[in-house]
């Protein structure tokens, strides 16, 4: 499975990082505005050049002055730092080296992690005559851009996914990677030590408990899995605390990282919009996905038709979750806590199965004699030819005569046709429509 790189954008106030990391992510989630000190949250989007995925985090200006927010400010920064596999340190043209440049190099020297010098406001009419200046910081050719404009923005892609981790060229161990997610106290920690068989995490009513995400290993019927246990994300509006916010990003690239995210409910509360939120994460993420329903031993006056109907409401919720599968346990009664691997290790197998191309283009040729295409923009799809693809997950690429005649209706009816035929539950498919002329 291929890790996304992680990118940290650092530097001090002032020098344009917020709208760099706008202009690389092409959207403005940072707030920009001409004053030192306006990101004191680090964000984090994702971004894409020449195929390379990658995640951006922009940090807040780490400062020497005693400045309101300054120590925390400087705390998130650093934190970027540890996760990132890259970073960028951005300086301001117009300013050239200030005394907090250096402050924020001394920081970056020990981490011993790739640095690429970026030279930010750079205007081409200037004459860049005091480069000896910038080598002499010992980061190497530094890359001149100008992010409002986009001057040698896209020089500066090409250096970062140069430097990137090359993810095929990393040996991972055979180990499953799950991450464990969900709101604050939905008993995470609780699970994890049920796995695991002894008390690794703290559990505690409190919530937001777990600050960082913890990796345990574990061997069950000879196959490893490294279970990461990650704090509770909040909704945005109420991370306030430092902590908080760093174990929000830690949240994040554990998803990222794993092979498959067990999505964990309080089923003892109502479900909210903030579960469906913190699912989709990883929807986006396309990974393979585990709903459990946590503290069954708490919902009270149940019957035989209970689960069924528990199960419904969960479904209704999760919509763009149909293909997950649904656990019921108890974490703290130890209640089914260990049916969890076997469902892990078939999601596991559904995520490396291949469907034959001749079984693959029958599946569809019947499916276009029980339901045409409809009328979609002008036109009536018609599908010629199919066949899967190598991908992390299940991918098929459907050649056919207009790739614009698809109605997305129509894209989920044949992947329902795939599922019937097929056991892909836990695990998200992919459809790709191609004009059969290219």
């Amino acid at each position: 499975m291929k890790k996304k790189g992680i990118v940290a954008i650092v530097g001090r106030p002032n020098v344009g990082k917020s709208t760099l990391f706008n202009r690389i992510i092409k959207e403005k989630k940072s707030i920009v505005e001409d004053v030192p000190g306006v990101t004191r949250d680090r964000l984090y989007g994702d971004a894409e050049w020449l195929t390379v995925p990658f995640i951006l985090i922009d940090t807040g200006g780490i400062t020497l002055q005693d400045t309101k927010f300054a120590k925390e400010i400087k705390m998130q920064a650093e934190i970027a730092i540890k996760e990132a596999d890259l970073i960028l340190f951005v300086l301001n043209y117009k300013d050239g080296i200030c005394p907090e440049d250096n402050a924020v190099l001394k920081i970056l020297y020990k981490t011993n992690k790739p640095i690429i010098l970026v030279i930010n406001k750079y205007d081409k009419k200037d004459d860049f005559n005091n480069s000896y200046e910038y080598l002499s910081l010992g980061l190497g050719e530094p890359v001149l851009v100008s992010s409002t404009h986009g001057i040698g923005v896209g020089d500066l892609l090409d250096r970062i996914t140069q430097n990137l981790p090359n993810s095929d060229d990393i040996k991972e161990d055979e180990s499953i990677k799950v991450s464990v997610v969900g709101k604050p106290n939905v008993g995470k920690s609780s699970f994890v030590n049920s796995l695991l068989g002894e008390k690794r995490m703290i559990v505690s009513d409190i919530p937001g408990t777990t600050i960082d995400a913890v990796d345990s290993s574990i061997l069950v019927n000879n196959k490893k899995f490294l279970i990461i246990d990650t704090a509770g994300l909040r909704k945005k509006g109420k991370i306030y605390e430092n902590l908080e916010k760093y174990s929000y990003i830690r949240s994040i690239t554990s998803i990222n990282k794993s092979d498959v995210v067990l999505l964990m409910l309080d089923i003892s509360l109502p479900i909210t919009d903030h579960d469906s939120n913190i699912g989709g994460f990883a929807f986006q993420e396309s990974k393979p996905i585990i709903i459990i329903a946590n503290k069954w031993d708490l919902v009270q006056k149940k019957d035989s038709n209970s689960m069924n109907k528990k199960e419904e409401e969960i479904r209704s919720y999760f919509k763009y979750l149909s293909y997950a599968k649904i656990l019921f346990i108890s974490a703290t009664e130890k209640i089914r806590v260990n049916k969890v691997f076997d469902i892990i290790e078939n999601v596991n197998q559904n995520l490396k199965k291949r469907i034959k191309t001749s079984v693959l283009n029958e599946i569809f040729n019947k499916a276009q004699l029980i339901n045409p295409s409809p009328s979609h923009n002008g036109g009536r799809l018609r599908i010629y030819y199919s066949s899967q693809v190598e991908a992390y997950i299940p991918t098929f690429v459907l050649f056919v005569n207009d790739p614009s005649y698809a109605h997305f209706s129509y894209k989920r009816f044949l992947e329902n046709q795939i599922r019937q035929h097929f056991d892909f539950s836990g695990v998200p498919i992919k459809i790709i429509f191609r004009d059969r002329r290219n």
